[in-house]
C-alpha cells in the first residue's frame, strides 16, 4: 500500500550526487531539480545524500539490488497492456534511426508522445488510465517509419514491414483500440474493458467464479491468490500462467534472481539474509506460500542498513484487485529523519486505541509496526518514474495482524517534491504570515502527514471476522477506500 502525491510529478533520472547533511542540503542551490516538462508532466530529479560514506560492500550490495531492480522494469509495460512492449520497441526505433529532421514542430510531437509513453510505462495515462492521442498525424507517422532503419523494428517472422506498419499505427491511433488501461464503473464487465494484460479471454463472472472455486474462505492465513499470474482461457479451460523462473517473464525474472543471488552473497545481517533468500525462493518457484514466508522474514528483517522491495506486489492496477504488478525500490535507512517517524511508531497502540472508530475495528494489541525514513537509490517497474512518497507493506492482512509491518518514508524523493514546490504555495496563501509559517514548517508538516498515514493509517484497525478479505467484500473499490480510510 502506497501514498502518492496528487499531482503529475515523476522521478526519471538517478543522480548519485551527494550532501553534506541530509537536512542541511548546502548543494541544492547547485542542482537542478526540474529537468523538463511535457504534457501533464514536470520531471523531476533527486540526489542520494549520504551515499559516499557507505562502505564499500554496502555499496556493492545496494549496486546488485540496483540491477535486480533493473532487470524487471520492462514486465510493467507487458502487464499494462499485451501490446506495449511491441509498440515501445517501435517508437524506441523511430527515435534511435530516424534519417528526417528532429529538430522539426511534428518531430517535437511525437517525441512529446514517446516521453509520455516511457513515462507511464504504455500507451495510458499513469493516472487517468485512458489511452493517449498523438498529437501528430497517421500520415507524419507512416513518414517517420518509413524514413527509419527497418532492420530496427520488432519485425515478427511471417510478418512483412508493411503489416507492422499497420498494425503499430492502428494501435497507436484507433481510439475504439484498448481505451482504458484499467476500468472501474460498477454496471460494466470490468475485465472485458480492461486493457491490463492480467487475463486473456476471460469475463468479470468467469474470473471472479475461478477464484472464488479455489479460495478457502474458512483459512485464517490465506496465500495472495492470483498475484504472480495471469489467467488465459483457451480451447473453453482457463490456464494459469505463473511468473517465475521458467514459467512467464522467465528471461528477466532469471537475471533478477542472479543478481539478488550476488546481493545475498555480501549480505552479513542475519535477518536480511534469510529474507532475500526467501525471496529468491520465491523467484524461482513461484509458490505464494513462498512469498508469505518471505514477508514475515522481510517484516522482522529491521536491523539491516539497506533494505529492498522487488516483486509483484501492489494489485491497483488489476480491476478486480488480485495481481500484483512488479515493483522494486532499492534504498539504505536514513539515520536522522528516522527517529522522527519512529516516533510515531512507538505511539502505534496509543492512537488505535484513541481511534474514533467502533471499538470491534481496534487492535487489542498492536504488533510489530516498523517505520523508518529511506535514502530511495533507484526505482523501477510500477514504482517508476511516477513514483510513490511512502509506503506500508506487506499488503496480506493476517500477516499484518499476526507479525506487523513496515511503514517507509521516501526521504529524498519527498524532498525533491519539496524543492520542486517551492513558490507555488505564495500564489494561494492569505497573507505574509502564513506564507512564513509554511515555508518554517511546511516540509515538516508534509513529511508527517506521509508518516502518519503510512505508520497509523494503513497499519491500524482490523476486518471483522467472517467478512473475508477486502477484495471480496469491496472489490473494484477496495483500493481506492483502503487509501482514504489510511488518510483519515
Amino acid at each position: 500500500m502506497r501514498i502518492l502525491y496528487f499531482i503529475i510529478l515523476g522521478v526519471a533520472v538517478l543522480s548519485m550526487t551527494t550532501c553534506e547533511s541530509k537536512y542541511d542540503r548546502s548543494g541544492d542551490e547547485n542542482f537542478q531539480y526540474v529537468t523538463e516538462k511535457f504534457a501533464d508532466v514536470q520531471i523531476l530529479r533527486y540526489q542520494i545524500p549520504g551515499f559516499e560514506d557507505l562502505d564499500l560492500k554496502t555499496k556493492t550490495q545496494l549496486y546488485y539490488l540496483y540491477e535486480a531492480a533493473l532487470s524487471g522494469r520492462e514486465i510493467i509495460y507487458d502487464q499494462n497492456y499485451k501490446n506495449n512492449l511491441f509498440i515501445k520497441r517501435s517508437l524506441e526505433a523511430v527515435v534511435k534511426t530516424y534519417a528526417g529532421d528532429k529538430k522539426s514542430p511534428e518531430f517535437q510531437k511525437f517525441m512529446t508522445y514517446v516521453k509520455r509513453v516511457w513515462f507511464s510505462n504504455g500507451i495510458h495515462h499513469h493516472y487517468g488510465a485512458n489511452k493517449f492521442i498523438p498529437g501528430f498525424s497517421r500520415d507524419y507517422f507512416t513518414e517517420l517509419l518509413d524514413n527509419s532503419d527497418k532492420e530496427k523494428f520488432p519485425v515478427q517472422e511471417n510478418e512483412s514491414f508493411e503489416d507492422l506498419k499497420n498494425k503499430v499505427t492502428e494501435l497507436i491511433f484507433n481510439k475504439d483500440i484498448a481505451p482504458l488501461k484499467i476500468n472501474l464503473a460498477p454496471d460494466q464487465d470490468l475485465i472485458k474493458t480492461s486493457a491490463e494484460n492480467y487475463y486473456e479471454g476471460l469475463t468479470q463472472k468467469e474470473v471472479e467464479s475461478y477464484y472464488n472455486s479455489i479460495t478457502d474462505k474458512d483459512d485464517p492465513r490465506p496465500i495472495s491468490y492470483g498475484l504472480n499470474s495471469k489467467l488465459i482461457k483457451k480451447n473453453g479451460k482457463i490456464e494459469k500462467k505463473v511468473w517465475k523462473v521458467g514459467g512467464m517473464y522467465d528471461a528477466a525474472i532469471e537475471r533478477i534472481v542472479f543478481w539478488l543471488k550476488k546481493a545475498l552473497a555480501v549480505t552479513d545481517d542475519a535477518a536480511q539474509k534469510k529474507s532475500l533468500g526467501l525471496l529468491i525462493d520465491y523467484f524461482e518457484t513461484g509458490d505464494l506460500k513462498k512469498w508469505d514466508e518471505y514477508n514475515i522474514a522481510w517484516v522482522k528483517d529491521t536491523t539491516a542498513l539497506t533494505d529492498v522491495v522487488n516483486g509483484f506486489i501492489e494489485v491497483y492496477g488489476d480491476p478486480l484487485g488480485y495481481k500484483g504488478a512488479f515493483e522494486s525500490i532499492v534504498s539504505f535507512k536514513d539515520m536522522k529523519a528516522t527517529k522522527r517517524i519512529k516516533a510515531i511508531s512507538d505511539q502505534a497502540q496509543w492512537f488505535e486505541d484513541h481511534s474514533p472508530i467502533m471499538e470491534e475495528h481496534k487492535k487489542k494489541d498492536v504488533k510489530g509496526i516498523s517505520a523508518k525514513v529511506i535514502t530511495v537509490v533507484v526505482e523501477s517497474g510500477d514504482a517508476s518514474p511516477s513514483t510513490p512518497i511512502g509506503i506500508n507493506l506487506p499488503n496480506s492482512n493476517w500477516i499484518r495482524a499476526d507479525y506487523g509491518s513496515k511503514s517507509v518514508n521516501l526521504g529524498n524523493i519527498v524532498h525533491s517534491y519539496n524543492i520542486a514546490d517551492k513558490g507555488k504555495f505564495e500564489e494561494f496563501a492569505y497573507s505574509e504570515k502564513e506564507i512564513e509559517r509554511y515555508k518554517k514548517y511546511g516540509d515538516l508538516a508534509d513529511n508527517l502527514h506521509t508518516d502518519m498515514h503510512e505508520v497509523i493509517g494503513h497499519a491500524s484497525g482490523k476486518i471483522n471476522p467472517g467478512v473475508g478479505t477486502p477484495k471480496e467484500t469491496l472489490k473494484n473499490y477496495a483500493s481506492t477506500l483502503e487509501e482514504a480510510r489510511a488518510d483519515l
